[in-house]
């Protein structure tokens, strides 16, 4: 786990930014930048709704294939646009990391597709490769969040990886909530590997059905 990072980091710009969805959903949204982040990467927060002491945070990372393409073999445009409404209405943050392919980089994770396409997994997938299951680090995260203020949270995410990162970090998460379940004849496999190798917490028996079917 990565100690607590000694860089202060600090707010750079803000911009109010109305949010339109393919679906017709609609919020608006501060986008704020950062001076200082540990990783040097140009990660965004994106404030919506009336955060509370006890904001709901994601921690969404970036991918181009779902967020911007729409592609089926992941989950995670759908978890974008599921989580922009939950924080909406509740008020909160979701930190848009630039961490793509789980930090290995969009051609990295396009290889590794190949790979998932003869057989292997998305973890097996990068271990093919010579790269690590998940490099993400979440470091600038904590410093995003104490930059905007936020001492303590509850994490919208399946994943317990990011709550023990962010407690490590010395971020409180007060509850992990868990997201939608999105699946697609396309990363039913993808989704139960996430269960079995890196315990997110899914359906695994329904997964499994549909995975067999």
């Amino acid at each position: 786990m990565p100690d607590t990072p000694d860089v202060i980091a600090t707010p750079r710009s803000r911009v109010r930014v109305p949010l339109r969805f393919h679906d017709g959903y609609e919020a608006d949204a501060e986008l704020v930048t950062f001076h200082g982040l540990a990783d040097g990467r140009e990660h965004v927060a994106v404030v919506l709704g009336k955060p509370g002491p006890v904001p709901l945070v994601r921690l969404h990372s970036e991918c181009l294939t779902g967020d911007v393409f729409g592609s089926a073999r992941c989950d995670c445009g759908p978890q974008l646009r599921e989580a922009v409404e939950r924080i909406a209405e509740r008020g909160g943050v979701l930190l848009y990391l630039r961490q793509e392919g789980r930090g290995i980089g969009l051609y990295n994770k396009l290889d590794a597709y190949a790979l998932q396409d003869e057989g292997l997994d998305t973890y097996e997938a990068n271990a093919a490769l010579g790269l690590p299951e998940d490099a993400r680090d979440y470091t600038a995260a904590a410093q995003m969040l104490r930059a905007l203020g936020i001492g303590e949270l509850d994490l919208l995410s399946n994943n317990p990886d990011k709550a023990g990162q962010l407690r490590s970090l010395g971020v409180g998460v007060r509850d992990r909530v868990p997201t939608g379940v999105f699946t697609t004849a396309h990363n039913v496999r993808y989704l139960r590997a996430k269960v079995l190798q890196t315990q997110h917490t899914l359906p695994l028996a329904a997964l499994t059905e549909l995975s067999a079917g």
